[in-house]
């Protein structure tokens, strides 16, 4: 990161190869590069303002600052920056620097006597107080104070930095020649891989206290906003080592580090990086006061904290709690209240699947707001309305809460947090719909249970592009545009599996596609979208009636929510016919979720215990079952859940041989389903309407009959579309044998033998189920 090897830095803190521990007690010392920005400068003033447009000098004061801030580059990548802002002036400064290389050591003496006469005159051209003037007199200031031997160094150093940045230029003229041959061609490419390595090594130098405070101010801004932009986890920890290594009492570098290893899930680096730093902040005195008492016990205090709550996130409870303890016993001796209220946060989450819980949470919101904690307040509110979204509250009372957060956050200019209620937003919404789970935005206080939520209805719509479109209203750093936080990726997961469930495939790819660029692999944020690609491809390929492929893709889905991956499993073995394997599956999964109070899970995996006791002919058995799903479904008011439930009953009751009331049942729950319903469950209600239109036909008259024969074919119809919008064959056959066998009562030879042929090409081409087609909904 910097231009020479550490051994040719002159920092009067390094003394026989020792660095000391107050490395940056001097704010700057002089380089071959921070030289070579020198010489820009000095061109810069030389230069008059008509040699130089007015936009050349505009890029070239952008430019100024980030090589006044950043870390030394080369001397080619300088020269590049300054010809694409000014030619012209990136000729007068390699020409300076080439007389000031090739000449002698009076030159560079010289150069920086001369340096004082941009301060003198009644009109100076620099300013002592502007930021290049700082820069000018720290490196005055810093030359002065070399030894003899030093300069000498630095003048060495300086022919070293222009003969290497002299090498490139010649190198790439040369790769342009044609004519070689392939053994020259390997040479000169070996020869540029050594060069560009030992650059590499040259750039290992100690930074100075301005260039280190820069560049961690940085990468911590980009950890937190836009992941993608930052350093690879590998090379942001291959920095911090060369930094700490001039500097092992850097302590805010201890904490990048710390935030780095998370990214990575490593929580044995993590773990000691987080107690290098408040160690740092203790031996440095950072956090002290005049007589160090109070200063060392709040770096204790929040220390015990941070581990805390790292162990937390790695699901450590039994250590995380009993550091919370100690955080709490300290605060209290301290008196501390604003440490004491982040613990008491803190409570609620490690509490938080006890059913008092929200005791904890309304108390600490009322705290929060007695001691001016908006962060915290916000938080507390925003936890306290997912609470009770999960335990069946109405959601007009949510949406209020949810309001008077969004106050605080205007008022506060809390971003991150406008981010999170917006998705919260659209998950409630979604809650109160069409409901399969729910990814929900994390907070300190709302941790991601790893399930997601899609939005359906519109307002969920609207909320998730409001989200999308949204601007940061932290300052972009470093360039960064865009706000790359959890709250964005649920919104994006949202869309892609909107987009899925409506038979959007392709769209769904363009989504996942940009997730996957916008949040890398790597990144903390990207096990979202892969739970979401997985779940699209699974739900595919079980369509497709693929059931191996379906159960390669079970292992994935498990790996990153095991809940999940369990009731996948439990619907492959259903789909081929291993009944009793995904019965003991599903009870052993029943009775995980009804212990955790994953109500949403629990009434799914009714459902599929329901259909596994019709497909086995016992439909009498799948009634209490459906009841109970149903009731769970209004207590919790999922209403999009209770219409699937009331479909399923509609189809117990037809098995029954009550057509009657299961179309009356039908008509109470399918507008839900055609409102805010995936495409599937369209055509699942569709197709049950057909069936039972023409079971209650059978007493009919013989033209009342035929009508509802023609309506149950035209339903029959609707359903086979919303199938083929999906590509799920499977049910596609269902269709079309019900269609022939209604066509051939009828007397419609030819549409019979159409469907016909139609249901032998797909019953060729799918496996068969073992069970007859009218006990599959």
């Amino acid at each position: 990161m910097a231009s020479v090897h550490e051994s040719l830095y002159f920092n009067p803190m390094m003394t026989n190869g020792v660095v000391h521990a107050n490395v940056f007690g001097i704010k700057d010392w002089v380089t071959p590069y921070k030289i070579a920005v020198l010489v820009l400068l000095n061109e810069m003033g030389r230069t008059g303002e008509a040699a130089v447009s007015l936009m050349e000098r505009r890029r070239l004061n952008q430019l100024l600052l980030p090589l006044l801030q950043g870390p030394d580059i080369t001397l080619s990548k300088l020269y590049k920056l300054i010809e694409e802002s000014c030619p012209q002036l990136a000729n007068s400064v390699q020409i300076r620097i080439k007389l000031m290389a090739e000449g002698e050591l009076k030159d560079m003496e010289q150069f920086f006597d001369d340096l004082s006469d941009s301060f003198s005159g009644t009109e100076p051209e620099v300013h002592k107080t502007s930021v290049v003037g700082l820069f000018l007199r720290h490196m005055i200031l810093a030359y002065s104070k070399l030894s003899f031997s030093q300069v000498f160094k630095l003048y060495t150093a300086l022919q070293q930095y222009f003969q290497n940045g002299e090498k490139k230029p010649v190198e790439d003229a040369d790769m342009e020649l044609t004519g070689r041959e392939e053994g020259e061609r390997k040479m000169e490419k070996e020869e540029l891989d050594v060069s560009i390595r030992e650059e590499e090594v040259s750039c290992s130098g100690p930074l100075s206290q301005k260039q280190a405070e820069f560049f961690l101010s940085q990468q911590a801004s980009l950890l937190k906003n836009d992941e993608t932009k930052a350093l690879t986890p590998a090379s942001l920890q291959k920095e911090l080592n060369n930094l700490l290594k001039f500097n092992p009492d850097f302590a805010e570098a201890h904490y990048l580090s710390y935030l780095n290893n998370l990214r990575v899930q490593d929580v044995f680096s993590s773990t000691h990086s987080l107690l290098h730093y408040f160690d740092r902040l203790i031996l440095t005195g950072a956090e002290s006061k005049s007589n160090g008492e109070e200063g060392y016990g709040r770096s204790l205090r929040y220390a015990a904290l941070n581990l805390a709550a790292l162990h937390c996130r790695f699901g450590h409870y039994q250590q995380a709690e009993l550091a919370l303890q100690e955080a709490i016993r300290i605060a209290q001796e301290s008196n501390d209240h604003v440490c004491l209220q982040h613990c008491l946060s803190w409570l609620y989450v490690l509490g938080q699947k006890r059913s008092d819980s929200y005791v904890l949470l309304e108390h600490s919101v009322k705290k929060a707001v007695h001691f001016g904690l908006p962060y915290l307040a916000s938080l507390g509110i925003q936890s306290l309305v997912q609470q009770r979204a999960f335990a069946g509250k109405t959601a007009n009372k949510l949406m209020d809460a949810l309001k008077d957060s969004d106050l605080l956050h205007w008022k506060h200019s809390l971003s991150e947090l406008i981010d999170i209620s917006i998705a919260q937003k659209t998950a409630i919404w979604r809650l109160y719909g069409r409901s399969h789970g729910g990814l929900w935005p994390r907070g300190s206080l709302a941790p991601t249970d790893g399930s997601l939520l899609l939005p359906a209805s519109t307002m969920a719509l609207q909320q998730a592009q409001m989200l999308l479109s949204m601007n940061s209203l932290e300052a972009a750093n470093a360039g960064a545009q865009q706000n790359n936080t959890e709250s964005f990726a649920v919104a994006l997961c949202h869309l892609a599996e909107l987009h899925a469930e409506q038979g959007c495939f392709a769209a769904a790819s363009e989504v996942l596609k940009h997730l996957k660029e916008r949040f890398p692999p790597n990144s903390q944020h990207a096990q979202l979208w892969m739970l979401c690609d997985q779940k699209i491809q699974f739900d595919r390929a079980m369509h497709d009636g693929k059931y191996h492929l379906a159960d390669s893709l079970v292992t994935g889905i498990t790996a990153l929510n095991s809940i999940e991956g369990v009731y996948r499993k439990a619907v492959v073995l259903q789909a081929q016919n291993q009944m009793s394997e995904a019965h003991k599956l599903l009870q052993k999964l029943l009775i995980h979720c009804q212990k955790i109070r994953n109500t949403e899970m629990v009434i799914s995996v009714l459902l599929s215990v329901a259909e596994l006791y019709w497909q086995s002919s016992s439909p009498t058995i799948a009634l209490p079952v459906l009841l109970q799903a149903l009731a769970l479904s209004k207590e919790y008011r999922l209403q999009y859940l209770a219409s699937e439930t009331v479909l399923n009953l509609a189809f117990a009751q037809l098995i029954l041989g009550i057509p009657e009331q299961a179309l009356s049942l039908l008509h109470m729950a399918i507008e839900p389903i055609l409102a805010d319903g995936a495409v599937l469950d369209k055509g699942r209600a569709m197709f049950l309407v057909a069936k039972c239109q023409v079971a209650s036909a059978a007493s009919y008259d013989p033209l009342k009959k035929t009508e509802a024969v023609e309506a149950a074919i035209e339903n029959l119809n609707e359903a086979k579309n919303y199938f083929a919008k999906v590509d799920c064959k499977e049910r596609i056959r269902d269709v079309v044998y019900f269609q022939a066998r209604l066509y051939h009562t009828l007397g419609r030879t030819q549409e019979r033998n159409r469907c016909a042929m139609l249901f032998r090409q797909l019953h060729q081409e799918l496996p068969s189920h073992g069970v007859p087609l009218i006990n599959h909904l």
